[in-house]
C-alpha cells in the first residue's frame, strides 16, 4: 500500500494495562507489538459498558474516535491525542488507559467501560466526591479524572496522598484543580480530608 492513507501505526497484542509512556496515572505497559499498514475493514466486537456492538471498521481507528464517533459516548474526550493528559481515559478490563493511544483492534473482546457507563446508575461515590469538593471547573479534563481515580480506588481502596497523586500524574488539568481533585479522591476512599 502507498500513499498518504499508507500510515504505520501500533497493534498492541496485550492491550489490557496499554500504556504508551512509563509514569501515567494510565498504568500497565504493552507486551507484544506488530506494525500493520492494513486499511482493510475487519469485524471487531466491542463490549462497552456492558453492551456488545459487532462493527465493522478499519483497524487503524482509534478506540477513543470510535467511542466519540460512532457510538455516539462523548464523554471521553480527546485533547492531545498523544496520551500525555488523561482526558481520553476509559476502563480497559477495569484498567485505565489512554483510549487516543489504543487502535480499535486491540481491544477487540475486551471490556471498556466509558464515563458513561460507570454513571450508569446514577452517580458513584467518586463523581459525588468530586462535586463535594468542587474539584472541576471547566470540566473538560473531569470524565478522564474520574475514570483514572475509579481505576485506582478499585485496586487501592484506601490510598495514601502519594498514592493518589502517583496514580493521577497523567491526568491534566489544565485550570489548576489538583489539590481539590485529591481531596475528592480522599473523600470518595472515606478518608475526607
Amino acid at each position: 500500500m502507498t500513499g498518504p492513507r499508507a500510515r504505520f501505526f501500533l497493534v498492541v497484542q496485550a492491550a489490557p494495562g496499554f500504556s504508551a509512556r512509563n509514569g501515567l496515572g494510565i498504568r500497565g505497559a504493552a507486551t507484544a507489538c506488530s506494525y500493520s499498514t492494513a486499511t482493510d475493514n475487519m469485524r471487531i466486537v466491542l463490549d462497552v459498558n456492558g453492551e456488545r456492538y459487532d462493527l465493522d471498521l478499519t483497524s487503524e481507528r482509534r478506540l477513543a474516535d470510535v467511542l466519540r464517533d460512532d457510538l455516539g459516548l462523548k464523554g471521553t474526550k480527546i485533547a492531545c491525542g498523544e496520551g500525555a493528559c488523561g482526558a481520553c481515559a476509559v476502563l480497559l478490563d477495569g484498567r485505565a488507559v489512554a483510549s487516543c493511544l489504543l487502535p480499535v483492534a486491540a481491544v477487540d473482546g475486551h471490556a471498556v467501560v466509558t464515563i458513561e457507563g460507570i454513571s450508569r446508575d446514577g452517580a458513584t461515590a467518586v463523581q459525588a466526591a468530586f462535586v463535594a469538593e468542587d474539584a472541576l471547573q471547566c470540566g473538560f479534563c473531569t470524565p478522564g479524572q474520574i475514570v483514572t481515580a475509579t481505576a485506582l480506588l478499585h485496586t487501592t481502596p484506601t490510598p495514601t496522598r502519594e498514592e493518589i497523586r502517583a496514580a493521577m500524574v497523567g491526568n491534566l488539568c489544565r485550570c489548576g484543580a489538583y489539590p481539590k481533585i485529591e481531596r475528592a479522591v480522599m473523600r470518595a476512599a472515606g478518608n475526607a480530608p
